[in-house]
């Protein structure tokens, strides 16, 4: 009797002990948040794990605590009707209170509004491989994570929600295993069947089997044609000449004529240079020597005709010495003949 009494006294000690204890952390948890900031938000997405006492993080640190959690219809929905094909109405609300002091200040609605504007958002991560959950704050991008708007004025300021890492690999996976369902599967592999049977027709004897088969007589003649030919020879022979080429590249007489080049070309540009201003004297030279030509041809025509009157003038003096010598010596007629 004696040992069961003694241990009966100690384990209503330690029971006491616990209550105590249990006592204790309630009593400063109250403390802590019964002047805190309660928010709400709202969850598409299955929050198992999460349950009411989890702690509410921000890059790690604890901010608060869930306060509740609970059905939306169950919450805003009463007085209306059930209309499960709402989406709004197929989510989860979780509240949760955080402690001002952990912040630095008082939050105002202002400044709760201000920060959703930015891209504050609540989301629930895994502790681990525990399976439990706890509400993470974090900021994203507000154009790629847009607030849900929900038809009813919450009790509590209200912190958009984005989907857990989690419910995102499960959407991307059942968005895959949607696409996998849509692909016909059967028709591709009766096409690949066709493709298949129809290439093995080809390869047998259609088009496909003559080009190979022209192609392997073709491989065969060249071989036969490379056999027959002299390669070492032809391969000797290209050697030589590029030794030869080699050679002629670096010979004296190259050097020499590439520099003649060189200089022959200098004193071409040097000529070129001149050559303008000696065409422009040239073509004055051609214009004066057309204006001479002019005046000369003007000259020479009045002179040849002088000489053609004085030509005239000296056959009609002829003639005239010729018929009758007497009279351009002597003057007067001639004497007149009979019958005259």
């Amino acid at each position: 009797m004696g040992a069961r009494g003694t241990f009966l006294r100690v384990g209503l000690l330690v029971l006491v002990g616990i209550g105590a204890v249990l006592g204790i952390v309630l009593f400063l948890s109250g403390n802590n948040f019964s002047n805190g900031v309660e928010l709400e938000t709202y969850f598409r997405e299955s929050v198992q794990g999460l349950d009411v006492g989890a702690p509410v993080n921000y890059l790690g640190v604890t901010l608060g605590r869930v306060a509740e959690i609970g059905l939306v219809t169950a919450e805003y929905g009463q007085g209306m009707p059930m209309d499960v094909r709402r989406t709004t109405y197929r989510l989860v609300y979780v509240r949760f209170i955080v402690n001002p002091r952990k912040i630095g200040r008082v939050l105002s609605q202002t400044d709760i509004e201000n920060a959703v504007t930015a891209g504050l958002r609540a989301k629930v991560a895994a502790q681990g491989i525990t399976g439990i959950s706890y509400l993470s704050l974090d900021f994203v991008s507000p154009e790629q994570y847009p607030a849900l708007a929900v038809p009813w004025k919450p009790e509590y300021p209200y912190i958009p929600s984005v989907p857990s890492a989690f419910a995102q690999v499960q959407t991307a996976a059942e968005q895959i295993a949607t696409q996998l369902e849509q692909i016909d599967f059967k028709a591709i592999a009766q096409s690949l069947l066709g493709l298949t049977r129809t290439l093995q027709q080809q390869l047998t004897n259609g088009d496909a089997h003559q080009t190979l088969a022209a192609a392997t007589a073709l491989l065969d003649a060249l071989q036969i044609n490379l056999e027959k030919a002299d390669l070492p020879a032809l391969a000797s022979s290209l050697r030589k000449t590029s030794d030869a080429a080699a050679d002629v590249v670096r010979s004296e007489q190259l050097r020499q004529l590439l520099a003649n080049t060189a200089a022959a070309t200098g004193e071409f540009a040097t000529a070129a240079k001149a050559l303008p201003p000696l065409i422009a004297a040239l073509s004055q030279t051609v214009d004066r020597t057309d204006a001479a030509t002019a005046e000369l041809q003007r000259r020479m025509t009045g002179i040849l005709a002088d000489l053609q009157a004085t030509a005239g003038n000296l056959r009609d003096t002829t003639d005239e010495l010729r018929s009758y010598p007497a009279g351009a010596l002597f003057g007067g007629p001639p004497p007149r003949r009979n019958g005259e």
